[in-house]
């Protein structure tokens, strides 16, 4: 079957010669099926970001409705979804007599958090810390805060005033720790030697990931909250980059949140789950401190689209479907099922390495040649022909898997059925026995 997208349409993270997929036609709960009639299960949420799984009836519902009542309002206008969603985000979390920016996804979400910190700190050119083997968006000033093997050689994040620091990555500490604790304590020290180095004066925020990131690197438990004293003793900004780690997925409304107010940012950037990926939308929620910083001052800076009413409404359905559907709870017990089942499959694959996350629906899988060495199957980032293979087996079986370099990454959407989780799992077993790993 020819298939028109492959001459028409420019395609995101890969070669266009080697793009070839079928269309996704329609989907409902945690399964979405092509033109061709094949179903299949999501297990990653395709972008991580179906956390409320396909179709979900309340948010096509609501946003059904707000096009028949208005589709767009300039923000120089009020919208009543957008002062809903706010309302509700600031709720959610407990940012009190704060305020929220919406943007069109986590990439300008990110840039504003940014642009934010910067003014409100007073701090035009401060310098932005962030972490090495991070994502943090693909625009230039996104890649410039991003330390991702895919796009640093496009971008010198000097010139955007960002310096990077090497990631708690406990499963390769980059300081050669022996434990995971040790390993967050010493990347949190590096994270202050660096405001050190270029002066605290200097320095407008700290911006990264509190817990899920396609790097496939999960902070070990005292990371953040120790990242957050440093910051604060400091008197630094603290941005959290929740885009994919909010809205349940790692067990919270927001992942930060595992550890109280112990862990509370100054500012985070939101966007996948916010609508649950019916509609774009991004936001950025500020704390009392910085909104009354900025009550004052021109905010110069905005975008056409921002709090699109239509947008919106599908994040005033999304929050709400969360919280009636009991699916922040839910993403907690499942996560367990989940974690438990990978940690038991571990002890059965030699060629699964370790196995990260378990707070909610999302876990990493890291696949090595030899468990002793913990020598990767393949070199970061590229990817072993084996977990292609494994992709195209899984897909013809009828389900969805995302992989990158050396890793699985599981995310399925919030809704899933625990059979149905517990049945994608046995397959994923199966298939990585069958495979060869050399």
């Amino acid at each position: 079957m020819e298939i028109p997208e492959r001459r028409s349409v420019l395609h995101s993270w890969c070669v266009q010669a080697d793009w070839d997929a079928p269309a996704i036609v329609g989907g409902a709960g945690a399964r979405f099926w092509d033109e061709r009639g094949h179903r299949y299960l999501d297990m990653s949420s395709l972008s991580e970001c179906c956390n409320l799984g396909h179709q979900h009836k309340a948010v096509v519902r609501a946003i059904q409705e707000q096009a028949e009542r208005l589709c767009y309002a300039t923000s120089a206008w009020g919208a009543e979804p957008r002062a809903r969603l706010a309302e509700l985000l600031l709720e959610k979390s407990g940012f009190e007599g704060g305020r929220v920016f919406f943007t069109l996804g986590g990439a300008d979400a990110n840039e504003h958090a940014v642009k934010f910190a910067r003014q409100a700190s007073g701090k035009a050119q401060g310098w932005i810390l962030t972490r090495e083997r991070s994502y943090h968006g693909a625009s230039y000033a996104a890649m410039a805060l991003s330390g991702d093997s895919r796009t640093r050689h496009q971008v010198d994040p000097r010139d955007f005033r960002v310096r990077r620091v090497p990631p708690p990555y406990a499963y390769r500490c980059p300081f050669g720790s022996a434990t995971e604790e040790e390993c967050a304590e010493l990347a949190v020290r590096q994270v202050g030697q660096a405001i050190d180095e270029c002066g605290a004066d200097g320095v407008a925020a700290v911006l990264m990931e509190p817990d899920a990131g396609t790097n496939g690197i999960v902070a070990p438990e005292r990371f953040w909250p120790s990242l957050r004293e440093q910051s604060r003793r400091r008197g630094v900004y603290l941005i959290a980059d929740e885009v994919m780690s909010g809205f349940g997925r790692c067990g919270e409304w927001f992942a930060w949140q595992r550890h109280g107010e112990e862990g509370r940012p100054d500012l985070m950037s939101l966007a996948k789950g916010l609508t649950g990926a019916h509609l774009p939308l991004g936001a950025v929620v500020l704390s009392r401190e910085i909104a009354a910083r900025l009550e004052n001052q021109m905010l110069d800076t905005g975008l056409t689209y921002c709090g699109h009413p239509l947008a919106c409404a599908a994040g005033v359905a999304a929050v709400r479907a969360y919280e009636d559907e009991g699916l922040i709870e839910r993403s907690r017990r499942l996560g367990a099922r989940l974690f438990s089942a990978l940690k038991a499959m571990q002890e059965r694959l030699a060629v699964i390495g370790d196995v990260r996350g378990g707070h909610g629906l999302f876990a990493v899988i890291e696949l090595v040649k030899d468990r002793a060495t913990r020598a990767p199957v393949s070199p970061w980032p590229q990817l072993h022909p084996s977990l292609g293979t494994f992709v195209k087996r899984a897909r013809e079986q009828g389900v969805s898997f995302a992989v990158r370099g050396n890793l699985i990454l599981l995310a399925p959407p919030l809704v899933i059925e625990e059979e149905d989780l517990m049945d994608a799992l046995a397959l994923m077993e199966r298939l990585l026995r069958e495979l060869c790993w050399s």
